[in-house]
C-alpha cells in the first residue's frame, strides 16, 4: 500500500537520526520531524479533523507547513494547498467551492481569512493556528486508515471559467512520484534536496519532498525562490540537487557573473521546459551543473523525463517509469481526429499511468473533456521524434503560464470587466523575455465612460494575485467576435504596440 504516512515512517525505521529537513530558522532529524508530525496530528484530531474531511491550508514555504501536510496525511484528511498571496476574494472563492472542514493559517493571514469568511455562514469555519498545531503531546493514535488510491491533495489549477479547477490527486501519485524522482535524477541517500517552489503546488511536495525521504536523502526548504541569494543558499546547505521550473534557470542566468558562479557544491538540477541545446550548455558550463529535463503536470506528475544517462537536447525526454513496478506509463500522440500521428507528427499529447488524477473536485464536465478510457489528454502539443521522446510545440488549451503559475484569461476578463469603465476585456498570453508568458489585456471602453489604464491595473491588483495582474495594457474601439458572438482573441495581435502600456516597465519592475 503506497500512501504518505507509510512513506514517512518507512524512512523513520531506516534512518530515525539523521538529519532530513533544513531550514534558515531550524533543522529536524527524520525521527524529529515524524514527533512533529504527531503533535501537529493530535491537535488536528482534537479539533475534529479526520478522514475525507477537506481543509484549506495557505501554505507557506515553511517548516510547520511542510509538518502540517504530512499531519493531514497521517489523519486522513484531504490537504486543499492555496497561494498565501491570494487577495481575500480568491480566498473566499476557494472556501465557498471547497466547504472545508477547517483552514490552517498563520497570524500572519488570519486576519485577512477571517475577513475572508465573514458572513453568509462561512464565519463557523474552523480556523487553525499553524503554529499552535504543534503544542500538544503525540496521542500514539498512529495513522488512519487510507487507501493508496484515496484523495490526498486537490490542488488549485486555473480553470476556464474562473471557478478554479481542483485536481484531486491521490496518495498513490504522490509516493510513485516521489519513489521515481531519485531514480531518475540519479539521487541517494548522500544527496541534499533543495528546493525553492511553492508547496501549494505539486513539484515541491511530490518530488523534492517525497523525493528526499524515498532516497533517505535530506531536504532543503527555502521560503522562496531568490536569484540573488540562490547559490549563496546552495552553499550553506551544501545542497546538491535543485528543482526549477519557468523563468527561474533564466533570471539566473541574468544575474551579473562572479568568477565563484561554478564553485558551489550543486551537481544536478531538475527542469522544465526544456531549454535548447546551446542554451542548456551554456547554464551548465556557468554553473558547474548538468541540467535533466521532463515535463510533469498536476494531473499526472508520471509525464516525461529524460532517461538516465541519456541527453535529448531540446526534448521533454521519454515516458517516466517506475524503479520498481516497471514500465507503468503509456504515452501517445493524437491528431485532431484521433488517429496517432507516427513518427515526425504533431498533435495532443496523452499519457496513461497510476498516477492520473481521480478528476477535477466537482466538475465531471471538464474531467470527462481530459479524461477518456483511462487516458488523460494533458491539452498540450508535441512532436513525436520516432526516438520515444517528445518536443513541445505549444498549448491546446488557453491557460497562460507565468511566473510558474496557472492563470485563466477568463477569471482575468471577469475582474476587468467588474470596473465601471470596462465594457468588455480580452486576455492573452504575449512572448515574454524570461520564458514562458506574460500576460495582456486589451479593454473596450464602456459608453460614455473613459478608461483610465493605470486605474484599471489598481482595479485589478486589488482583486487578483500578482501573477494574474496583466502586465500590458491596451484601450481599443472594438473587440474581434465570431458569428456567434463569441470572442475570437486569435485575431488579436500580440506584438508591441505604441498604444498599449507596459506597467511592469513604467515601474521598474521589469526584469
Amino acid at each position: 500500500m503506497r500512501t504518505i504516512p507509510r512513506l514517512l515512517r518507512a524512512a523513520v525505521d531506516d534512518v530515525a537520526d539523521k538529519v532530513w529537513l533544513l531550514t534558515d530558522q531550524a533543522q529536524w532529524t527524520y525521527a524529529g520531524a515524524l514527533d512533529q508530525v504527531e503533535r501537529a496530528a493530535a491537535s488536528l484530531r482534537a479539533a475534529g479533523i479526520g478522514r475525507g474531511h477537506r481543509v484549506l491550508v495557505t501554505a507557506r514555504n515553511t517548516d510547520r507547513y511542510l509538518f502540517t501536510w504530512f499531519a493531514l496525511m497521517e489523519v486522513g484528511a484531504i490537504q486543499v494547498p492555496i497561494n498565501p498571496q491570494s487577495t481575500d476574494a480568491e480566498l473566499r472563492g476557494f472556501v465557498e467551492q471547497v466547504s472545508p472542514a477547517a483552514i490552517v493559517t498563520d497570524d500572519g493571514l488570519a486576519e485577512l481569512v477571517r475577513a475572508a469568511t465573514a458572513g453568509d455562514g462561512l464565519a463557523d469555519i474552523g480556523l487553525l493556528l499553524v503554529d499552535r498545531l504543534f503544542d500538544a503531546e503525540p496521542d500514539g493514535v498512529g495513522p488512519a486508515r487510507v487507501d493508496e488510491t484515496d484523495v490526498a491533495v486537490m490542488i488549485p489549477t486555473s480553470g476556464t471559467t474562473g471557478r478554479s479547477k481542483l485536481v484531486m490527486q491521490t496518495h498513490l501519485a504522490y509516493v510513485m512520484a516521489g519513489e521515481g524522482f531519485p531514480y531518475w535524477m540519479r539521487l541517494d541517500d548522500t544527496d541534499r534536496l533543495m528546493t525553492s517552489l511553492p508547496l501549494f503546488h505539486i513539484n515541491a511536495p511530490a518530488y523534492s519532498t517525497l523525493g528526499s525521504l524515498a532516497a533517505r536523502a535530506s531536504l532543503v526548504l527555502l521560503p522562496g525562490f531568490s536569484a540573488r541569494g540562490f547559490l549563496d543558499a546552495a552553499r550553506r546547505f551544501e545542497a546538491t540537487e535543485f528543482n526549477s521550473i519557468g523563468a527561474m534557470l533564466e533570471i539566473l542566468m541574468r544575474q551579473p557573473r562572479r568568477g565563484d558562479d561554478a564553485d558551489n557544491p550543486l551537481r544536478r538540477g531538475y527542469t522544465g521546459p526544456t531549454p535548447t541545446r546551446d542554451r542548456q550548455l551554456e547554464i551548465e558550463e556557468r554553473f558547474g551543473i548538468e541540467l535533466v529535463c521532463g515535463y510533469g503536470l498536476s494531473e499526472s506528475p508520471y509525464a516525461l523525463m529524460w532517461r538516465r544517462g541519456t541527453r535529448p537536447y531540446g526534448t521533454l525526454g521519454s515516458v517516466r517509469q517506475h524503479p520498481q513496478l516497471g514500465d507503468v506509463n503509456q504515452a501517445r500522440v493524437l491528431d485532431e481526429r484521433g488517429a496517432e500521428v507516427g513518427a515526425g507528427g504533431v498533435g495532443q499529447l496523452e499519457l496513461r499511468n497510476p498516477a492520473i488524477m481521480r478528476g477535477y473536485y466537482e466538475m465531471p464536465d471538464e474531467t470527462a473533456a481530459v479524461i477518456h478510457d483511462g487516458w488523460l489528454r494533458t491539452g498540450d502539443l508535441v512532436s513525436d521524434n520516432g526516438d520515444e521522446t517528445f518536443t513541445f510545440v505549444g498549448r491546446v488549451k488557453e491557460v497562460i503560464r507565468r511566473r510558474g503559475e496557472n492563470l485563466s484569461p477568463a477569471e482575468v476578463e471577469a475582474t476587468l470587466e467588474r470596473h465601471p469603465d470596462v465594457a468588455e476585456a480580452a486576455v492573452v498570453a504575449v512572448a515574454s523575455d524570461l520564458s514562458e508568458d506574460d500576460v495582456k489585456a486589451f479593454v473596450l471602453a464602456a459608453p460614455g465612460r473613459t478608461i483610465d489604464l493605470g486605474e484599471i491595473r489598481d482595479f485589478a491588483a486589488e482583486r487578483l494575485a500578482a501573477y494574474k495582474v496583466p502586465r500590458y495594457l491596451e484601450e481599443v474601439d472594438e473587440l474581434p467576435h465570431g458569428p456567434t458572438g463569441r470572442l475570437t482573441k486569435h485575431r488579436l495581435s500580440v506584438e508591441r504596440t505604441d498604444a498599449e502600456v507596459d506597467f511592469e516597465a513604467a515601474s521598474g519592475q521589469a526584469r
